[in-house]
């Protein structure tokens, strides 16, 4: 293939026929390519999914990260250990395209990698990557770990994103009508267009759109405005000129305010993150409009077919025996890392996420005396699973997986995973019966774990959070923790009140049910299957984001 005259490897449809470029950190694609940390990447790689189904105009722009996220091993004692580990790729296809940008004030070597769509039925995806002979030692390392801990490697990070990747399309000699920046790391590129276009930003928010994932604006990252001037980040802008545009006179530079103010128009990831997103950045003059996308995830990728395929021949023998089957595939992981032989009969409840202090882990374990209960109930047994990866130097996440670890050698019935990746997400997903979900209220932005659980015929039990509030019909189709008047409580409060409807709604409602009302139970499963597979199925979100936001 001739890179340098590179043209779309399919026919496009003429509803999608807007040129995209769509920047992202992270990609979660296929269990053997290595290059995302969690949620945002599992969103990204079901747009590019869902972006090769319905044959969109639009190409894939990220980081080849030599040592992906992490690798999550384990301590002799099973505690959590962080492992990085060089990943080799041999499907992905050097472009041969080499070029230089600048990243602190020197010029640093960028070469390109190529995912081919037909490989795992992706949109056209390039990967950029430091790691070159041509670079000093630090320039290498720009590229070998996703989200690195060091401050100023991070933003050259974002910088090789934004800068190199808008620098890429015009290496390859690619116009695109649209840049789509998937959370703010990507926003250099704006810059660069904004120096391409010699200072006109109204040409710039021609072409800039932004997806916001925070719903906090502590959340959103601010670095100091003199270290990304130092590193190179504006593209030869003033300090001066760039708190013009970012529009505050702070020596903290807020990307996602400045993206803001850059780009055409914005979206939230839920309905309720959209209203949550107006109201938080109301108060600044000049942003854009945002509205309102809900995150979804690729029904084709996710979703057990026998399973659905047992459901809509209304054959639930069958449902309940490939249920059961599915079942059985997690326990061999669970006994293989653990010890534990877990029971296909057994009602089964899986936490599985990114490790974060406000998705509370360890929520189910502020009422002993409950817990015990739950776990040791003779006529009722209970298993349950937590997995998920801590960032790993978020000693405080880490500590509340390790203490997990700890009280899990107590049970029989309890078991902490390792290796939160997609392969593992499927099987957890496929083998729950229960996706537990317990984030504080609002800081969910939309959560879409419990969307492929969903597809797998497991129940959500959640806060009303995220993107349940568009899902959810309480036991019809999901399990939810009522909302009470959390803008006016305190979080020892708010914590109190989840658990104890935590605990009322799993003693009262769901272990009763899953046992004494089989016949009801396998109904909401269906129900949540049905609810799900076209609402969020990624392909309706994929076919939104050119009406509502590139066409916009």
């Amino acid at each position: 293939m001739d890179f340098k005259n590179f043209e779309m490897p399919y026919s496009i449809n003429p509803e999608y026929s807007k040129k995209v470029a769509y920047f992202s950190m992270e990609f979660a694609i296929d269990q053997a390519l290595k290059i995302y940390s969690g949620g945002l990447g599992f969103l990204a790689g079901s747009h590019m999914r869902s972006a090769y189904n319905l044959k969109q105009d639009l190409i894939g722009i990220g980081i080849l990260w030599k040592y992906g996220y992490y690798d999550q091993a384990r301590n002799h004692d099973q505690t959590l250990q962080p492992t990085w580990t060089k990943k080799m790729y041999s499907f992905l296809q050097d472009t041969g395209i080499r070029f230089q940008i600048e990243i602190h004030s020197s010029p640093v070597w960028v070469k390109a990698l190529y995912l081919d769509p037909d490989i795992f039925h992706t949109a056209p995806m390039f990967f950029l990557s430091t790691d070159v002979p041509e670079n000093d030692h630090v320039s290498k390392t720009i590229c070998h770990r996703l989200y690195d801990a060091n401050t100023s490697t991070k933003v050259a990070q974002y910088i090789l994103l934004g800068k190199g990747g808008a620098k890429l399309l015009d290496e390859l000699g690619i116009q695109r009508d649209i840049y789509h920046l998937n959370e703010a790391h990507g926003l250099p590129a704006a810059f660069y267009l904004l120096r391409k276009f010699g200072g006109d930003l109204e040409k710039v928010k021609e072409k800039l759109v932004f997806t916001t994932h925070t719903p906090e604006e502590a959340g959103n990252e601010k670095h100091n405005i003199n270290l990304c001037f130092d590193m190179s980040y504006f593209c030869g802008l003033s300090i001066e000129e760039v708190k013009t545009i970012e529009g505050v006179q702070d020596e903290m530079f807020n990307h996602s305010l400045c993206a803001l103010r850059m780009a055409k128009i914005a979206n939230g990831v839920s309905q309720l993150h959209g209203e949550v997103s107006r109201e938080m950045w109301g108060k600044y003059p000049g942003i854009c409009q945002i509205k309102s996308i809900t995150n979804a995830q690729e029904f084709k990728y996710w979703a057990d077919k026998p399973l659905y395929d047992a459901k809509d021949e209304s054959d639930n023998t069958l449902f309940d025996f490939r249920k059961k089957y599915i079942k059985k595939r997690l326990f061999r992981v669970v006994a293989d890392q653990c010890g534990k032989l877990f029971k296909p009969n057994v009602l089964t409840i899986v936490w599985a996420r990114r490790f974060a202090g406000y998705k509370r882990a360890d929520l189910l374990l502020q009422d002993k005396d409950r817990f015990y209960n739950l776990l040791n109930n003779p006529d009722y047994p209970v298993q349950i699973i937590w997995a998920g990866k801590p960032y790993p130097q978020d000693y405080a996440a880490i500590s509340t997986f390790n203490s997990l670890v700890e009280e899990s050698k107590q049970h029989k019935n309890m078991a902490v995973l390792t290796g939160y990746e997609l392969s593992l997400s499927k099987l957890l997903k496929q083998g729950s019966d229960v996706w537990l979900n317990n984030p504080r209220v609002p800081r969910e932005a939309s959560g879409t774990s419990g969307m492929t659980a969903a597809m797998n015929g497991s129940l959500n039990f959640s806060t009303d959070d995220g993107w349940i509030p568009e899902f959810a019909k309480p036991g019809i189709n999901s399990f939810v923790v009522p909302k009470a008047d959390y803008a006016n409580m305190s979080v020892y409060e708010q914590d109190n009140y989840d658990l104890e409807k935590v605990y009322d709604i799993l003693e009262n409602d769901i272990v009763p049910t899953f046992y004494k009302e089989p016949d009801r139970w396998r109904k909401m499963m269906q129900t949540a299957m049905d609810d799900v597979k076209v609402t969020f199925n990624s392909d309706r979100m994929a076919d939104e984001y050119y009406k509502e936001i590139y066409n916009a």
